[in-house]
């Protein structure tokens, strides 16, 4: 997005040149001589059979000033741990897949359940988190920066701006958060574009005036899977197991850092990834799902924060101002969509509202009678303490394969 409007509260690093790949990676790799970078994965093994993640495997192959790599595995047997092994041979970093159902670290997760800890559920949430501990464990990153691998238009200048801003010279910004136009010939993103910020916005009309929201709505992709953070910060953060886990995370982070430590980055003109499906009747999966999830984390965050949400709002005030709010959100896309020649449908875009609309009013029912929800990861510096010696454990159960390759073991 060519501009340079700095809006909301967070810093934003704009994207205003487009031939900048070059300088970045030469000071990358100057940099990472001195301070490590760690990139984390979180795949299912059905991602190794897609064109996004050959084409996110071939970019990769390229970067050379990263530390490490940290693939997280998960939904594969034996014969697919091997395959996605014998995929990542002769890369120029050292890769580690810590294969999530392998017997060790499924007794990873007994060990810490014995020693009163919680080791959450299957998940992309769950997956960060081991990431996070292996290379906290390893000790020699400063800076981890974590990826989706369904992205259908990834280029590897999406990763070195994403972490840039944390190393860069003179700037101590220890998170960061990419932000991205998705569209291919018509508009994506529904979740972000349709649910997340007409919610937030919603919150506020409904008397919600709290700096958190205000926090949450400077993002301008505030649902982007792509974010890097110091390994400091990683340590002290909790992370949950379902799909509020980027809200969660915003939530951790504005608790632990100053705003201006916190920034978000330009990554990419055009960006596509899987499109998850609405399932407007089972509110057990898809889109269906993952508003709930968001709903009741923002919920959760706010509380703490020490907002007063009660069933009057929750149940009858916010649902109907949300409504309005979305719908006014179509009208702004239609126009949007019409003037760069984009198809729109508004039926479709009106049948999602509708749906977000009924997983509001489910969240909010569920929420209340459950406001704590299932407990987040705890983080790794509590688990350091209940458990000394757990990242031994952790470098342990991920390494027990021999999945750690470089360049030079293969050669």
């Amino acid at each position: 997005m060519a501009d340079f409007y700095q809006t909301g509260l967070v810093p934003t690093i704009h994207g205003l040149t487009r031939d900048g790949l070059p300088h970045l990676e030469a000071e990358l790799e100057q940099i990472a001589q001195t301070r490590g970078i760690g990139l984390v994965l979180p795949a299912l093994y059905s991602e190794f059979e897609t064109p996004a993640m050959k084409g996110i495997m071939q970019e990769l192959r390229q970067v050379t000033y990263l530390r490490r790599i940290v693939l997280v595995l998960a939904r594969a047997g034996e014969r697919e741990y091997r395959k996605v092994r014998d995929l990542f041979a002769g890369f120029p970093t050292k890769v580690t897949i810590i294969w999530v159902d392998s017997a060790p670290v499924q007794n990873f997760f007994t060990y810490l359940e014995d020693n009163g800890l919680s080791s959450g559920v299957e998940g992309k949430g769950r997956s960060c988190w081991l990431a996070y501990g292996y290379l906290m464990a390893k000790g020699d990153c400063d800076v981890i920066a974590l990826q989706d691998c369904d992205i259908r238009t990834y280029t590897r200048r999406m990763l070195a701006r994403l972490i840039y801003p944390l190393v860069m010279p003179k700037h101590r910004f220890e998170f960061a958060k990419g932000f991205y136009p998705r569209y291919t010939h018509k508009f994506n993103g529904r979740v972000t574009r349709l649910y997340l910020t007409p919610l937030v916005r919603s919150l506020y009309d409904c008397g919600i005036n709290n700096l958190f929201l205000r926090y949450v709505d400077s993002f301008r992709y505030g649902l982007a899977g792509e974010f890097a953070m110091s390994t400091g910060l990683a340590r002290q953060m909790r992370v949950p197991s379902d799909w509020g886990l980027e809200v969660s995370t915003l939530h951790e982070v504005y608790q632990r850092l100053a705003i201006m430590r916190t920034c978000q980055v330009d990554l990419t003109d055009c960006y596509d990834h899987k499109h998850q499906e609405l399932s407007a009747g089972d509110s057990s999966k898809g889109l269906h799902k993952m508003a709930k999830d968001i709903a009741k984390a923002l919920f959760r965050s706010l509380c703490k924060e020490g907002a007063v949400l009660g069933s009057d709002l929750l149940k009858t005030t916010l649902p109907l101002r949300y409504l309005r709010t979305a719908e006014e959100m179509v009208t702004r896309y239609h126009a949007d969509a019409m003037l760069n020649g984009l198809e729109y449908s508004r039926h479709d875009e009106e049948g999602s509202i509708e749906v977000f609309a009924r997983a509001l009013s489910e969240a909010a029912g569920e929420f209340l009678a459950n406001p704590l929800g299932e407990l987040p990861l705890p983080a790794w510096q509590r688990v350091d303490e209940a458990a000394p010696d757990a990242f031994d454990r952790i470098v342990s159960a991920s390494e027990l394969h021999g999945t750690e390759w470089t360049k030079e073991q293969t050669a």
